[in-house]
């Protein structure tokens, strides 16, 4: 019985892992091909989840029409976001583009309230937040069917985006870009274009993290805080690699769950919301770069 409720916790914070690192993606993304730490990424996964409840309240439609609109959207707000925000500022020093998502998470989020309101609303999708049946009946674990397709979904979006990037001539010349700047120009690669290409998958990624987590906690202004939990994640997989989020996510989120549950009890609960800094904060002191982040060699 015991070993079943440890399973449980544990298998519950990998699940709960995977969604931290959908989030992390998205800056991952970013970052990689541009050494620009999108702080906005947590304001694109609420304005994600507000736009489609929107769209479903105003007009009326069902999910399934007003996702579609959504993805349209998310893509037309990460290629107004590269050139209306970026573009001007390309060669301008990484403070000063980490300042200017600074602002543009703030200008997201009051534009999202000021189209759709800011009132909590609920997000359902086709699956509901209850324990397996199967996991139950066959091993006697209590396992949440949502984080179940939460998990899947994840899986298929990695998958996608991995083949995305191997396969196809934009994903070449995506690896390009974030390899060498100067080598991809100089080779003929328009660097401007790949920008735009990986800014509107930044928000197809912050689309599928929004779906999920306002289904899971509702679409609210707290939605854009998730973005504060992959932080540790990206210190534990990396900046700039994508399965060094998806290693970072699920070590985050095991570690947070067994901790709140076993270590928890000792210090008085409370422990779920800060551990995973705690984490990362001893992580930094042994291998800052992440567990499959580029080293980097710093001469005196």
């Amino acid at each position: 019985m015991l070993m079943n409720f440890f399973f449980e916790v544990l298998i519950g914070g990998l699940l709960s892992g995977v969604m931290y690192a959908l989030v992390a993606i998205g800056f991952v993304l970013i970052y990689k091909a541009s050494g620009v730490f999108n702080f906005a990424q947590g304001a694109m996964v609420y304005f994600a989840a507000l736009t489609c409840v929107g769209v479903m309240d105003k007009l009326g439609a069902s999910l399934w029409i007003a996702l579609p609109i959504t993805v349209a959207v998310m893509i037309l707000l990460g290629l107004a976001i590269e050139r209306v925000v970026l573009r001007p500022l390309v060669n301008q020093p990484e403070i000063t583009l980490f300042m200017a998502t600074i602002g543009l998470a703030f200008f997201i989020e009051g534009l999202a309230q000021l189209v759709f309101g800011a009132q909590v609303r609920k997000l359902e999708l086709p699956i509901e937040d209850v324990p397996s049946q199967y996991l139950m009946d066959n091993y006697n674990i209590l396992v949440s069917q949502f984080d179940i397709m939460a998990a899947a979904v994840c899986g298929l979006l990695v998958t996608t985006l991995a083949l995305l990037f191997s396969k196809t001539k934009v994903g070449r010349a995506l690896r390009a870009v974030a390899d060498d700047h100067q080598a991809a120009l100089a080779v003929g690669i328009p660097l401007q274009r790949i920008w735009a290409v990986l800014w509107a998958v930044a928000g197809l990624v912050a689309l599928v993290a929004g779906m999920l987590w306002g289904a899971r906690n509702g679409v609210q202004f707290a939605l854009t805080f998730v973005a504060l939990k992959a932080l540790p994640v990206l210190i534990l997989g990396g900046f700039t690699s994508m399965p060094g989020a998806i290693v970072g996510g699920l070590i985050i989120g095991a570690s947070e769950k067994l901790a709140e549950v076993y270590i928890g009890p000792i210090v008085g609960g409370g422990i779920e919301g800060w551990f995973p800094y705690v984490l990362a904060l001893l992580f930094l002191l042994v291998r800052p770069e992440g567990l499959f982040g580029e080293k980097i060699i710093r001469r005196i």
